[in-house]
């Protein structure tokens, strides 16, 4: 008997227990489309946040002050100044983070603060949707002017353009306040939620803003606005550096820790620690493949469970057509031919329990990323995996009803009602 014919057979007989066979495929299906789900949307997800992260500091490495050591040790403004001249360096700017309270004329809130110089919105991938950056004078005589996302203009002043109102904040940190004029608006793009407009406005009318009382936001300062809130002099715990390559991050680091070590005799402190964000990339990168691949796996103990289903089923279907194997080997079919024709079933159900998956797999990884705006990634892998596993399963579990019919002996067979 050639393949055709199997198939032919197989088909027909699939056909004939439509409702038992479709039954039998559920836990293919299910398994299958949850693997293909899964594996889909982790992919797209991970190469999205991989690539935000990436924009934020592709060419970013810290260099950071171990806390332990005295405050002479931290990093100062000429410092940062030296490390800027140095070959290969592109921006460098102190990087401090704060949180207080914030008062306008009409509302009260928190806020969480991000300072540095003027490179901090090279350093930060920072997009401006109105206004403007803060510039070298403002920096240098501490002005008190401050950038908001758009979300948060929304939130404290109830439209988007905000610039010339005044914000009043309060440190948490030393108590010190300061009366802030808005000079630009920032773009943020949180986890793929659209523009700042669309976020904003999706969560006033959803009742997000103020629903615990307080609004909310981020403010964007000079550093030496918040040093001169503290009293301090500009020593600072971290520096971000954007090199001028890639590949230069490394030797651009570890030239700013040997400037830093020089400028404070304190070689051999262990001070200083460079850290090159690529390598948070990669680490990233590793955890969320991880996840996905765990996830996945535990999705694909249904697999077993429906491969236990179609073997099951082929059992009941090799009984029922017993007559029928004694009489085709009586006519002189081989044990192989026999043992080939219920695997090809057996195969034929799991191939259509895995398309069937393979289709819900992808219109349910669509639908997820349309609802989180990340991109769908369909690889060639994957399509490999619904195939593979449908097949695999299908000769796995079929292969012992198969056996089963193909060892039977005809005399047997034929005397079984």
């Amino acid at each position: 008997m050639n393949i055709k014919e199997n198939i032919r057979i197989a088909v027909f007989s699939i056909r004939s227990n439509l409702m038992r066979s479709v039954l039998t495929m559920l836990g293919i299906i299910i398994g299958v489309s949850s693997v293909i789900a899964i594996i889909t949307v982790g992919n797209g997800g991970r190469d999205y946040i991989i690539n935000q992260v990436r924009d934020m500091g592709q060419n970013v490495v810290s260099v950071s002050v171990d806390t332990t050591h005295d405050s002479s040790e931290w990093i100062t403004r000429d410092d940062i100044e030296l490390i800027k001249k140095q070959e290969n360096v592109a921006y460098v700017s102190p990087q401090g983070m704060s949180i207080g309270s914030t008062q306008t004329a009409t509302t009260s809130g928190m806020a969480f603060v991000i300072s540095g110089n003027t490179d901090l919105q090279q350093l930060s991938a920072l997009s401006l949707s109105q206004g403007r950056f803060f510039n070298e004078d403002e920096y240098n005589s501490a002005a008190p002017v401050c950038l908001i996302p758009t979300m948060g203009a929304q939130m404290l002043f109830g439209r988007s353009d905000v610039r010339g109102e005044y914000i009043d904040y309060t440190d948490m940190n030393n108590g010190g306040t300061v009366h802030l004029r808005v000079i630009g608006m920032v773009e943020m793009d949180l986890m793929g939620s659209g523009s700042s407009d669309q976020m904003a406005d999706f969560m006033e009318s959803s009742g997000l803003m103020g629903s615990m009382g307080t609004n909310m936001t981020m403010l964007i300062l000079p550093s030496t606005v918040i040093d001169q809130l503290a009293g301090s002099d500009g020593r600072y715990e971290m520096i971000n550096i954007m090199a001028t390559d890639e590949s230069k991050l490394d030797e651009v680091g570890n030239l700013a820790a040997n400037i830093l070590y020089n400028r404070h005799n304190n070689a051999g402190t262990g001070a200083y620690t460079v850290t090159n964000m690529a390598t948070y990339i990669d680490l990233l990168d590793n955890i969320i493949k991880i996840l996905t691949t765990f996830i996945a796996g535990v999705s694909a103990i249904s697999l077993v469970v429906g491969g236990i289903g179609v073997m099951n089923i082929m059992l009941v279907s090799v009984t029922e057509r017993t007559r029928e194997i004694g009489i085709r080997k009586a006519l002189g079919a081989r044990t192989g031919t026999i043992l080939f024709q219920f695997l090809t079933e057996s195969v034929i159900l799991c191939l259509i329990g895995g398309v069937i998956g393979f289709i819900l797999g992808v219109a349910g990884a669509a639908a997820v990323a349309y609802f989180m705006n990340i991109p769908i990634e369909m690889k060639l892998s994957t399509i490999a995996i619904a195939v593979g596993f449908s097949s695999a399963i299908g000769i796995f579990f079929g292969i012992y009803p198969a056996r089963r019919a193909a060892n039977m002996l005809p005399i047997d067979a034929l005397r079984r009602e």
